[in-house]
């Protein structure tokens, strides 16, 4: 059980469309209850929110609590990552990945705030992204680039509609254009030149709000699982996207696995994306960090 009197909350407004403050009261009235006392900030953008959070370390916390999605996770992990500081989450986003791999309850404030209370400080892995444009950045469960970052590219540049159907539309539009794209991988130092549809880097197992597109990640290995499908057929993309979320995917013919410490990823004029964001153009340097996040997780349920 942790022992924590003091800690900073960072709540992202718009997260799960607009319903992050509302679990944010509910986890503040569950800790207060609990003896602990909460510093909540809110940052009007994501440079102001990182401002605070910045600010907060320096002033001192027992831990810091995220209330959102794997967006604000990210921005936290930025100024987490190699320190002793634990992160909190209480999930309130549309993905919720980094939460659904640690057993973090995701649709009950409460009991996410009770993790805070009573869980343990779990130290874990994270990704890291050196990319040639000088990008330097930490990821908490997969990196992505190919055919998803291609739908994310022309989702945000369009206009309407809003939500979901913004993404399933500029997903049929991909896939109408589908094609395999050259790559260019380096494996702790052994070099594949191939040709893929999307290559998957993971820290942990899903991403996409539960899409196990790395079954077998672990967090706590000190090594990154490479997920890349190749198949430039349309049909066979639809019906492999199924068996993503159970993640049988892998014993498919068009899927590869590898698994390395150190990769170089690099296909021309594709983005990649981390935690659902925009991370940098490639070519990138990812690799695992051991130990670099501590995270509060359920305590093991006592051995009888």
């Amino acid at each position: 059980m942790t022992a924590f009197e003091r800690v900073t909350m960072l709540t992202n407004p718009a997260s799960g469309h607009g319903s992050a403050p509302h679990a944010a009261e509910r986890a503040v009235a569950r800790l207060h209850r609990r003896g602990i006392d909460v510093v909540a900030i809110a940052g009007t953008d994501a440079a102001h929110a990182r401002k605070l959070v910045e600010g907060a370390l320096e002033r001192g916390m027992d831990a810091l609590v995220v209330v959102g999605g794997d967006g604000i996770i990210s921005l936290a992990l930025q100024v987490l990552a190699q320190t002793d500081i634990p992160l909190g989450i209480i999930p309130a986003g549309t993905g919720n990945d980094h939460a659904r791999q640690f057993g973090i309850p995701t649709k009950d404030p409460e009991a996410a705030a009770d993790v805070i209370v009573d869980g343990v400080a779990q130290t874990i892995d994270l990704g890291r992204m050196k990319g040639a444009d000088g990008t330097d950045k930490w990821f908490g469960t997969v990196m992505a680039a190919g055919f998803d970052s291609l739908v994310t590219d022309r989702a945000n540049r369009m206009r309407w509609p809003h939500g979901r159907m913004r993404y399933n539309l500029a997903m049929l539009a991909e896939l109408s254009m589908l094609r395999l794209l050259p790559f260019k991988l380096v494996f702790d130092g052994r070099e594949v030149d191939t040709e893929l549809t999307l290559a998957a880097f993971g820290n942990t197992r899903s991403y996409g709000g539960g899409m196990q597109i790395c079954p077998n990640a672990d967090p706590t290995d000190g090594l990154l699982d490479a997920t890349m499908v190749a198949s430039a057929s349309r049909t066979r993309l639809v019906r492999l996207f199924p068996t993503v979320f159970k993640g049988t995917h892998i014993d498919l013919d068009e899927v590869r696995t590898e698994r390395a410490r150190v990769i170089t990823v690099d296909s021309p004029g594709i983005n990649a994306y981390a935690d659902g964001e925009y991370a940098c153009p490639l070519p990138v340097e990812v690799s695992a960090v051991p130990n670099a996040l501590r995270i509060l997780t359920p305590a093991p349920a006592p051995t009888r």
